[in-house]
């Protein structure tokens, strides 16, 4: 995967495109790019780039897995403007593949559609051969059951010529005198179904009825006495990937869990790429809540068909997001966000039909509850981690690190409870890494060094076995070595410091040095080569010097905005830290205590949480107390903004060095002995030669 920052030869692509009969073209959520001639098929475009793009009738139009959506307008995170005639028109094999089985609207083949001019194309994860694992899966935490949405089984007198009113009006004054509950409404989609359910039932039904808001709302009715399960969904959006639980909110139980990536990817990566993409387009933001808008009805269906439940049997939905995802879910433009003092359109908690939010999966009648957020770069996803872990309930001083694209940050302790967000960007999810790629069978994921040998062994996605095994070759012959992900990279560089292979500033030494021929030079400076495949037609897997780079901003930031926070609290040291997230869930605190991602704690008081997030959406869904309490804690919760504190410059400068330049790490010392090396002045050997000669 290339590195999502635009090269010189990136930005002038566009420039050059007439004069050379190239164009640029840049694939997403992967960010691999490059330039092809023009009148090359987007298919052939992938395969040149090395563009995971699937394909198995060979380009014939019929099998549909090369399925693509092209984006236009300005991309400036890029470097390009795609214009609407940058891509082939619409041609003959299109619409007769249209008319027989149906392309989902905005999607082209990628064997018929052509590139014309500089292009920005998204890559679906139903057209990926190695497609993302989402990993959100639901932790297993018992719940307090207090659902929003109940079941009430009623009597309803029947109509009288003598006493004439409407049978909802009746309906009505039943369930406020056998159930309390006055003031019902009811969308017109329940009140098609009142009369036929009534007269069926002989004047008995069971109606479900949300009573989030003040104004209790009738959902769904059936004639008769009727069981359940109740369905509600709970719905982690994330920048990257969305996640959904489908619980029953009569046992809190879930009954499936799914995930799927972001088609936002394609209007960039970052949270600040989609501002900026909604800031450079007239219909930015509508396209983007559009995208995420069809993901979600996309994952609902997926997620019940699953489970077996129909998707109309859903008939409340939580979600959690950060503010961005927010905004643009509910189809507000996110351009406040994008510049101080980054104000919010509205930061409480919202309780609304789903069916404003456009979402036409769910049952029509189906509520929404969004959860609050805490401030403009901290949003309900950090609300709802708060919500899961509970800091402030808890007697010693604990850290709680979302790890993700926009890492969000809670520090306290039951006295009070500090929040900042912190953008890391996406190295962490494979991303602007060399050979980086998501999460999918055939990625590594998990990375040994010797010391001694300088010998690597690795475990790949979809296989139990350490490479070194001899077992290993077959149990992976289906997938192969694809590339590395992020709970990988994030072990290869910390084992690249333990093993002497790259010093305290990030540089990774030449072969003379470290004593391996596995140290390659790349351009001016080394690689370190953890497979080399390209013998059985596989990829180079290294670990370049950009790679290094790319993580250490990326755990600068989340290190800077951790340390601004216990200078809020006034300390110097936590109790415990706790990692959140899908990604968090699979660090190695080792090894993210070696990168120096995370202030200095004793090994064993660093634990992961799982999915926080996605642990606090189930809790809203499954009790209106959580609700009120987190709309409580949200309120007592003091906002660090990172933008404008000039600390978390120092503090990210300082923690560029691997593990920091200058904080002392004692607990970490005590299970690790980085070695004492430096190849960055003086060095001995080529490396040294070749640093020396570039100052020069």
């Amino acid at each position: 995967m290339a590195n999502d920052t635009p090269s010189a030869q990136d930005l002038v692509g566009s420039a050059v495109s007439d004069e050379t009969g190239e164009a640029m073209v840049v694939f997403t959520p992967s960010g691999q790019r490059g330039h092809v001639a023009k009148g090359t098929s987007v298919l052939d475009a992938a395969r040149q780039l090395g563009v995971d793009l699937d394909s198995v009738c060979g380009g014939r139009g019929i099998c549909s897995k090369c399925q693509i959506t092209p984006s236009f307008g300005s991309f400036p995170k890029f470097g390009l403007e795609v214009a609407e005639d940058a891509l082939s028109p619409w041609n003959a094999v299109e619409a007769r593949y249209d008319e027989k089985r149906g392309l989902t609207q905005g999607r082209r083949l990628g064997c018929q559609a052509c590139i014309q001019g500089d292009m920005v194309i998204d890559v679906p994860a139903s057209s990926q051969v190695h497609r993302q694992v989402v990993r959100k899966a639901a932790s297993t935490r018992a719940m307090a059951m207090d659902p929003a949405t109940r079941l009430y089984f009623v009597e309803v007198a029947q109509p009288d010529m003598d006493e004439p009113s409407g049978d909802f009006e009746r309906l009505k004054e039943a369930l406020a005198a056998q159930w309390d509950l006055p003031d019902l409404t009811a969308p017109l989609s329940v009140l098609r179904k009142l009369q036929p359910a009534l007269r069926k039932g002989a004047w008995q039904v069971t109606v479900a009825v949300n009573t989030a808001s003040a104004q209790p709302s009738l959902v769904e009715i059936w004639p008769g006495y009727h069981e359940g399960p109740v369905w509600g969904l709970a719905v982690d959006l994330g920048s990257t990937t969305i996640a959904g639980h489908l619980c029953d909110l009569t046992t809190g139980e879930v009954a499936a869990s799914s995930g799927l990536m972001n088609p936002q990817i394609r209007f960039g990566e970052d949270l600040m790429s989609r501002v900026s993409y909604a800031m450079m387009n007239a219909d930015g933001a509508e396209a983007m809540t559009k995208a995420v808008r069809e993901a979600l009805d996309t994952l609902t269906t997926e997620i019940c068909a699953e489970a077996g439940v129909p998707p109309s049997d859903v008939l409340e939905l939580v979600f959690v997001s950060n503010p961005v995802m927010h905004h643009l879910l509910l189809g507000i433009d996110p351009v406040e966000l994008g510049q101080a003092p980054f104000a919010l359109a509205t930061s409480g908690a919202l309780e609304l039909p789903a069916s404003e939010m456009g979402l036409t999966a769910a049952n029509p009648a189906a509520r929404a509850y969004l959860l609050p957020c805490i401030a403009g770069h901290v949003g309900a996803d950090a609300a709802a981690v708060a919500l899961s872990e509970a800091p402030d309930k808890s007697e010693d001083l604990v850290l709680i690190v979302d790890v993700g694209t926009n890492a969000e940050i809670l520090l306290g302790n039951r006295d009070r409870v500090f929040a900042c967000s912190s953008p890391t960007g996406p190295a962490f999810e494979g991303a602007q890494i060399s050979s980086g790629q998501r999460a999918a069978p055939g990625a590594i994921e998990r990375v040994e060094i010797d010391p001694v040998t300088k010998e690597p062994r690795f475990r790949v996605i979809g296989s139990e076995r350490w490479s070194d095994d001899p077992e290993f070759a077959t149990e992976i012959a289906v997938t192969g070595v694809t590339g590395i992900c992020g709970s990988g990279i994030i072990e290869a560089v910390a084992e690249m410091r333990i093993a002497g292979l790259l010093d305290p500033s990030g540089l990774i030494g030449g072969p003379e040095q470290t004593g391996t021929p596995r140290s390659i030079p790349e351009g001016r400076t080394f690689a370190y080569t953890l497979y080399d495949g390209r013998a059985e037609g596989g990829p180079l897997v290294t670990v370049t010097q950009g790679d290094i780079r790319a993580i250490q901003l990326a755990k600068s930031a989340l290190y800077a905005g951790a340390r601004l926070l216990m200078d809020e609290m006034g300390v110097e040291r936590v109790d415990r830290v706790t990692l959140a997230g899908a990604f968090g869930a699979h660090i190695s605190p080792k090894h993210a205590m070696v990168l120096g991602m995370i202030p200095d704690a004793p090994l064993d008081k660093v634990q992961s949480a799982g999915n926080a997030a996605g642990t606090g959406a189930r809790m809203a869904l499954c009790s209106r107390s959580a609700r009120a309490e987190i709309e409580g804690t949200v309120a007592r919760i003091t906002k660090i903004e990172t933008a404008i504190e000039p600390r978390f410059q120092e503090h990210f400068v300082a923690a560029n060095a691997i593990p920091h330049a200058t904080a002392p790490f004692p607990e970490l010392s005590q299970i690790v002995t980085l070695p004492d090396v430096s190849f960055n002045t003086g060095g001995s050997g080529e490396s040294g030669g070749r640093r020396r000669r570039r100052r020069g």
